[in-house]
Parts: C-alpha cells; structure tokens; sequence
C-alpha cells in the first residue's frame, strides 16, 4: 500500500513558476513509475508527465520544454517543476505510483490532488 500526498499547488500569473511535491509513504517507492496527471473543469485526466524506476522521463506535448519531472528516492518524493505557466495549465494535478508485480498484479495509487491556478 503506498500512500501519496501532494502539495505545492496556488495560484500564479501567467508566465510564472510553480514546484509540486507529491510524498509518498510505504514500501518499495523506487520502483514504481511516478506520475503526475491534470483534470481541467469539464476535460478528461491527462498525463503530464511521468519518470520510470530508472529515471527515464516522458512528457506531454503541451508541456515540454516548460515543466520537469524529477525523484528522490530517499524522500521518497516526485516533483514538478513548473515553468512559465500557462492559462491552460490551470487544472488540479494528481500525483500517481504504478507498477506491475513480478506475479503480474497492477499496482496503482492517487493522491488527493492539488489545485493550480494560472490567472492574472
């Protein structure tokens, strides 16, 4: 069982900064792949971004170049750096750990989201 609490989320101007922390407790953190999702009002959840194991990270169109993705293994923390914030990027944003078992069960799990507002 992993349980995961984000934080970091506000609001911020347009062009602007933001880094969220997602801290995870329970066992075997290094192993899973990190995620973070959006949900916009009335949009589906979206992937953002997400770092594996092995530290390789993939990233959504709309924000390459702008946000990061990054792991401490021993905090057993996720980040997301957040550069030059957009409008569109306001949404509330979900940290995610995931991984398949060696017996083949998927383990999955979500924290309670926190807010982020880009708005001038």
């Amino acid at each position: 069982q992993v349980q995961l609490v984000e934080s970091g989320g506000g609001l911020v101007q347009p062009g602007g900064s933001l880094r969220l922390s997602c801290a995870a407790s329970g066992s075997s953190f290094s192993i899973y792949t990190m995620n973070w999702y959006r949900q916009a009002p009335g949009k589906q959840r979206e992937l953002v971004a997400s770092v594996t194991s092995g530290d390789t990270t993939n990233y959504a169109d709309s924000v390459k170049g702008r946000f990061a993705i990054s792991r401490d293994n021993a905090k057993n923390t996720v980040y997301l750096q957040m550069n030059n914030l957009k409008p569109e990027d306001t949404a509330v944003y979900y940290c995610n750990a995931d991984r398949v078992t060696l017996g083949g069960r998927r383990l999955n799990y979500w924290g309670q989201g926190t807010q982020v507002t880009v708005s001038s």
